[in-house]
């Protein structure tokens, strides 16, 4: 099982959402698309514009809490373009 820490970016609303996965990452990002309700029900132009590959969920989720703990859009950026 693979599990994924990855990226979204709405050009719309100039945001990213930041988020993990352990299903298909096409089907989950496809579930943002959907109508729910929650963050990224605001618009419909999501993009994955990064992910990570982890072996379990944990590790994925880990890696979400770090990035998000940067609190920087610069830095989330820079990961998209450079890696970091």
């Amino acid at each position: 099982m693979s599990c994924f820490f990855y990226i979204l970016s709405s050009k719309q609303i100039d945001k990213y959402y930041l988020g993990h996965t352990c299903e298909d990452l096409t089907s989950r990002i496809q579930k943002h698309l959907t109508n729910h309700k929650g963050f990224t029900a605001k618009t419909k132009d999501w993009k994955l514009v990064y992910f990570e590959e982890y072996p379990t969920k944990s590790e994925a989720y880990q890696r979400e809490r770090h990035v998000k703990s940067w609190k920087s859009k610069k830095k989330i950026i820079e990961l998209i373009q450079n890696k970091i």
